[in-house]
């Protein structure tokens, strides 16, 4: 009889633990399979990337040499963009801050042009300008932006021919200043300046952006040069990859305060995976990144956040999303946490195109404005390679035949001194 009780208990403890466990398995296929079916139903639209600069650091930007489909040595390539379920992707056309004042606009070219071809040389991938040919896109659609202001050298012409070659998005700085606005940074010296963190040219840049319908993009930009922005533009802003400041003490994230301009202003915040902006450190997984969402989204709301994860831009990501693929374990995440399928497709895709749309909404407002003919000072440039395009000072002519140049003062002194002593 204790032997038959014993038995019977050994079974149902087992019995208890085989529910169990498949109760388990069942929540998480649940989950999983939640997660690919918002995902296929709304492809991410991330909103920064930086595969083109390391195209450019282990390729030179050889595209013949290498298949985009398979790159082991980036986090980004066809197949895991593929896996990650990315339906968009703005990838950045960033060159170094050492560049500044000297050949910033060519290699941005050079960047820009890596990037157009990359997006029309394979088929799994269309280069986009509008927001309607993202949003229709089926495959993975490629918006270029430029990823700080030196890029332009301080010119809204050079602004305008970055617009017809496809740039919809610039962000104002990196980690250098401009001559007319501030970075976050403080590792290059260049043009620091007190109580000036958006000049009048500055404005002039966010107002012919406005007008021609490209995102302003405040990343990197200061606290203070952010704040300027969000009182003068026209249109919503973007922090196309930056975190909560409550959440990780780093000035490169937004805190509150510009969280609620951002608010009013419409715009957008694509949050960043990068462990040293998510965590403060280099220990992060997915939960920590999940925490900067739940906390923007309680200061003002899902349908101001996006997903901008800055891949190859930074080395160090949260364990769980080490690359492009992983997106789907944020989401999972997210909904482990009960955000709702409606708050999820904003942070997908919605929010961006809805920003985006309104961007160009503003633009077909300005129609009837003229393209800025506003010029930066030369004592604001302060930069010895920047010339005066005047006529040139031709050398002075003799009028005995026309060519010969006239005699120089001193060798006609010396001359006569000679006649002299031969007398």
């Amino acid at each position: 009889m204790l032997i038959y009780k014993e038995k019977s208990i050994r079974g149902a403890w087992k019995w208890w633990f085989i529910c169990t466990l498949l109760s388990l398995l069942h929540g998480a296929i649940s989950k999983s399979s939640t997660t690919l079916d918002i995902m296929t139903k709304y492809p991410l639209i991330d909103g920064h990337n930086d595969l083109a600069l390391r195209l450019r650091m282990h390729y030179k930007n050889q595209l013949n040499n290498f298949s985009l489909h398979n790159i082991s040595n980036v986090a980004t390539d066809i197949r895991r963009l593929t896996a990650g379920h990315v339906g968009g992707q703005v990838f950045a056309a960033y060159v170094l801050c050492t560049a500044q004042d000297k050949d910033a606009v060519r290699l941005t070219l050079e960047q820009i042009d890596v990037i157009r071809r990359m997006c029309t040389e394979n088929p799994e991938m269309e280069l986009v300008t509008t927001a309607e040919g993202m949003r229709n896109s089926t495959k993975i659609a490629c918006l270029i932006s430029i990823e700080g202001g030196h890029s332009i050298d301080s010119s809204l012409p050079a602004l305008r021919m970055f617009y017809q070659l496809g740039v919809r998005s610039m962000a104002l700085t990196h980690t250098c200043n401009t001559p007319w606005a501030e970075s976050s940074s403080s590792f290059y010296p260049n043009y620091q300046r007190k109580n000036n963190s958006l000049t009048d040219f500055g404005k002039a840049v966010v107002n012919e952006m406005n007008r021609l319908g490209m995102l302003v993009d405040l990343s990197h930009s200061s606290w203070e040069t952010a704040r300027a922005v969000l009182k003068i533009s026209a249109a919503p802003v973007i922090f196309s990859h930056s975190s909560a400041y409550a959440i990780c003490n780093n000035v490169r994230n937004v805190p509150d305060n510009l969280l609620m301009m951002l608010k009013e202003n419409g715009g957008l915040i694509m949050v960043n995976f990068y462990s040293s902006f998510v965590a403060c450190s280099n220990n992060a997984n997915v939960s920590i990144v999940a925490d900067h969402f739940d906390h923007i989204k309680r200061v003002i709301g899902a349908e101001s956040i996006g997903i901008g994860a800055d891949y190859d831009g930074a080395q160090g990501f949260p364990k769980g999303l080490e690359d492009v693929s992983k997106y789907p374990a944020l989401i999972e995440e997210l909904i482990s946490r009960n955000w709702t399928e409606e708050e999820l497709a904003g942070v997908l895709r919605l929010n961006f195109l809805r920003v985006f749309r309104k961007v160009e909404k503003v633009r077909d407002d300005l129609l009837q404005i003229s393209p800025s003919e506003v010029e930066i000072s030369l004592s604001e440039v302060n930069n010895s390679c920047r010339v005066m395009l005047i006529q040139p000072v031709l050398p002075k002519r003799s009028h005995g035949n026309g060519n010969a140049p006239l005699m120089p003062m001193k060798a006609l002194i010396c001359f006569i001194l000679l006649w002299i002593q031969l007398q």
